[in-house]
């Protein structure tokens, strides 16, 4: 049961909700028998919520709540990652297949998860290595050329073995979370979070025959980056800034030992969050 909840809000949030939604979210839960933290470095202010010091926060809360999109999700992920904190996500954005708690059902869901009637899913996060640098991600790793419409040559391994050679814009290594997102814009398939397994997508490949392709993320998978238009070539996570890579190295992709830890409501189904966010028709005929 939580009782110690950490808010973790869009910096832009104020800003976007003139209407004072967030006050009245928070006013809300604050009805709950409940303690409300926010990490001290947000500029927010409120008198139901008491701000910590990192430290404290980390150590205090055992939920944390986050107001905004995927995006927003994201951002906590990375903040609080290393101490393993669950997070409950509250869609005040667009498309959100993370913060599946809608503004308008917000009482009747935080009651319900406050009550005990929750889910806790983990969902895996993948690692790149190069040059003695690490960076993950909860979507992909995105390995690309860093020019428009400019190829770039690589060569893809799988445990070892080489899987292909060749020139594409670059390439995606997407986890189930992802395959909604920045894999999805790009041809990839739809995965269902349950399973353990990466989408690895060529961006734009010159060879017709190239295709996306799914594997277990408990195999060994090695980047080798030969030559492109530019000096270094280019790689981000989740859509972050990007990273120089030079030519010549070699990027590891792992899956990592931590998991994110997302509560969601118990009736909460990942095929009608595809129908509602996707737009996929429940009646495709007339009678």
């Amino acid at each position: 049961m939580f009782k110690n909840i950490g808010i973790f809000i869009k910096k832009s949030i104020i800003q976007d909700f003139d209407d004072k939604t967030l006050e009245t979210l928070i006013t809300s839960l604050s009805c709950n028998n409940i303690n409300l933290y926010i990490d001290e470095s947000f500029a927010y202010k409120n008198e139901k919520v008491s701000a910590l010091k990192y430290k404290d926060f980390v150590n205090k809360v055992d939920l944390i709540i986050v107001f905004g999109g995927d995006g927003t999700l994201l951002n906590s992920a990375r903040e609080y990652l290393e101490h393993e904190i669950p997070i409950l996500g509250v869609n005040m954005g667009n498309v959100g297949f993370l913060t599946d708690i809608k503004v308008s059902n917000f009482d009747m869901a935080i009651k319900d998860i406050l009550e005990g009637n929750y889910k806790i899913e983990e969902r895996n996060l993948v690692s790149a290595e190069f040059n003695g640098s690490q960076i993950y991600g909860l979507n992909e790793v995105v390995v690309h050329s860093g020019a428009y419409a400019q190829l770039m040559r690589y060569r893809l391994n799988v445990n070892n073995r080489v899987v292909y050679e060749q020139r594409s814009d670059g390439l995606i290594i997407a986890t189930p979370t992802g395959s909604t997102a920045y894999s999805l814009s790009a041809g990839g398939p739809i995965i269902h979070p349950s399973l353990d397994v990466w989408t690895i997508l060529p961006m734009l490949p010159q060879s017709l025959s190239s295709r996306p392709f799914i594997i277990s993320s408990d195999e060994s998978v090695v980047v080798e980056l030969f030559e492109g238009p530019n000096d270094n070539a280019k790689i981000c996570v989740d859509g972050q800034d990007d990273i120089d890579v030079p030519y010549g190295v070699k990027i590891a992709i792992s899956k990592m030992k931590k998991t994110l830890k997302l509560v969601h409501p118990k009736d909460n189904d990942f095929f009608e969050a595809c129908r509602e966010k996707l737009g996929w028709s429940l009646n495709i005929s007339k009678n």
